[in-house]
């Protein structure tokens, strides 16, 4: 299955982002790691030096200037999925394209990031934003269909798709995104106000009951006496939405 989402990102990928972009971002090298499998010892070596909490608030860099120390996160760790909210939030305060101390374009943080992770349905969300806050709604609209391909049951993927339909006023196709980001507890109701302010609101259907289980006659076994696995029981639950963060420009707050 894993191997299926990767080669159809990659093909996405690469009608999304031009090659020429690739060549201005660099390639690939040794000391690159997928934040959601990177050993625990690396994390905190990199946050120790170079991703602390005021690296993370953009107030100043530790081992160097702040963006040198941001782009090292970035360069070892594309997708790290805090270090790009960081960089999503500097991004409206260095208008050259480039925070101060770093080498690359900010951009370049987000291409890399679903360049070497086509199949993290975060990172297409995460560039997604970064494209809409730079007014490039159809490009934002691309890659968030793309993550939801990946992560259909991600309520923040799916808020982002029906807030930029919303705000197209294309109130009929954000409202199953909207329903569907609600009933998966995505928690920032501007979406909803919208849809509510222009009158196409509609409450989702409710969820149907769970049956009753039957309760066997007397004297006959229950179902677990009989070997049957209980397992297929237990719900599954649902993907955490990335911490929000501020609506204008990009369509989730930083």
């Amino acid at each position: 299955m894993k191997t299926r989402f990767l080669a159809l990102a990659a093909i996405l990928y690469a009608i999304a982002v031009p090659g020429s972009a690739r060549m201005v971002c660099g390639e690939a090298t040794n000391g690159q790691h997928d934040f959601r499998t990177v050993p625990d010892y690396f994390i905190k070596l990199v946050h120790a030096r170079h991703f602390t909490d005021d690296i993370e608030q953009g107030i100043r860099g530790e081992s160097s200037v702040l963006g040198a120390d941001l782009e090292y996160t970035l360069l070892h760790i594309p997708n790290h999925p805090r270090a790009l909210n960081t960089a999503l939030r500097l991004a409206p305060r260095n208008r050259s394209g480039i925070i101060e101390g770093a080498k690359l374009p900010i951009e370049c943080y987000f291409e890399r990031a679903v360049r070497f992770f086509p199949d993290d349905s975060n990172a297409w969300l995460m560039y997604a934003r970064f494209a809409y806050a730079k007014e490039r709604q159809g490009q934002a609209m691309e890659m968030l269909q793309k993550a939801l391909e990946l992560s259909p049951e991600d309520p923040a993927i799916n808020y982002n798709i029906g807030l930029i339909y919303a705000k197209q006023k294309k109130f009929e196709q954000a409202l199953p995104y909207a329903q569907k980001a609600y009933a998966l507890q995505f928690p920032l109701p501007a979406l909803k106000q919208t849809l509510v302010k222009a009158g196409k609101w509609v409450e989702p259907p409710p969820a149907p009951a769970e049956e009753k289980a039957e309760v066997p006659p007397e004297g006959e076994s229950k179902p677990e006496a009989k070997g049957e696995d209980k397992a297929g029981n237990s719900a599954e639950q649902p993907a955490a939405a990335p911490a929000p963060a501020a609506t204008p420009p990009a369509p989730v707050k930083p």
